[in-house]
């Protein structure tokens, strides 16, 4: 009897170890919601004016400014931007024709959108005084061409409820961003949690709407995730505790296209953890 002991627990030893290593199942609710989550945001990348359609990004000079591919002139001068061309060059704002006009940047709000042709939108930026026209093209191929973005099966266990530690006042930090620029921007506090028994914390600068904007990077970012970082929202801290939903991790914009202006991870938001959550880099597979 003994000796048939043997080759039994020989064959069940593989079976128990792979049901002690093997992930809990998803929950399905959570899944569903994580899911519709993600279509969303894929969604909002689809659109003729999301990331996957931009097309250019021209820094101005003081004075006149002819731009490629785009007819008429763009002048600087005192802190605005002026488009004048001639009717026939196409442009339209509202449905309208457009001749001539100081141009609302995205630093007042909600920027004009000017339409050129059937596909393409133009709108001028400002960042740290300096401005610039982004182009949008509706038939951009990254547009056109686009699958998905690939990302961690969703995981209850990257919802992390993080201990919030509130500065006695905002404090101002220094953003790195990929054009070279830093901005200035106001950090609320700190959030603290546990990773495979290690504390790390994450500084997140502070949303209008009182919630709060995550620039981080992880150890996941050397051979699965965007190599400079990605972005996390989270709702204001709430009894000194803030929810960190990593599933809901994403790309910064500068993952899909060469001309988007994306803020960097400072060095206190660069982690020596994996955090295996989230959208994974953009096009890789």
């Amino acid at each position: 009897m003994p000796g048939n002991l043997a080759p039994l627990s020989l064959v069940l030893l593989p079976l128990v170890l792979a049901a002690c290593n093997r992930r809990p199942p998803a929950d399905p609710a959570f899944a569903a919601e994580w899911k519709a989550w993600h279509d969303r945001r894929e969604e909002r990348l689809r659109t003729p004016t999301g990331w996957l359609a931009l097309t250019g990004l021209h820094w101005l000079e003081r004075g006149e400014n002819r731009l490629p591919g785009l007819p008429g002139t763009f002048t600087l001068e005192g802190g605005k931007v002026t488009l004048a061309a001639a009717r026939s060059d196409g442009y339209a704002l509202g449905g309208a024709p457009l001749e001539r006009r100081a141009l609302a940047p995205d630093s007042a709000g909600e920027p004009d959108r000017v339409q050129l042709g059937a596909s393409v939108t133009l709108a001028v930026i400002e960042r740290s005084g300096r401005f610039a026209v982004r182009v949008w093209d509706a038939a951009a191929p990254a547009r056109t061409g686009f699958r998905g973005v690939d990302a961690y099966p969703a995981d209850p266990r990257w919802r992390i409820e993080a201990r919030w530690e509130a500065y006695p006042a905002p404090r101002e930090v220094e953003v790195p961003s990929v054009i070279g620029v830093a901005t200035r921007e106001l950090a609320p506090g700190r959030a603290h949690f546990t990773v495979e028994g290690r504390e790390v914390a994450l500084e997140p600068t502070a949303e209008e709407d009182g919630g709060l904007f995550f620039v981080f990077k992880d150890a996941t970012a050397r051979d699965a995730t965007y190599g400079a970082g990605r972005f996390l929202s989270a709702a204001a801290p709430r009894d000194g505790k803030v929810v960190l939903d990593f599933n809901r991790a994403v790309n910064p914009p500068c993952a899909f296209s060469a001309f988007a202006t994306c803020p960097l991870p400072t060095p206190e938001n660069v982690l020596p953890i994996r955090i295996e959550a989230g959208e994974k880099r953009y096009g890789a597979h």
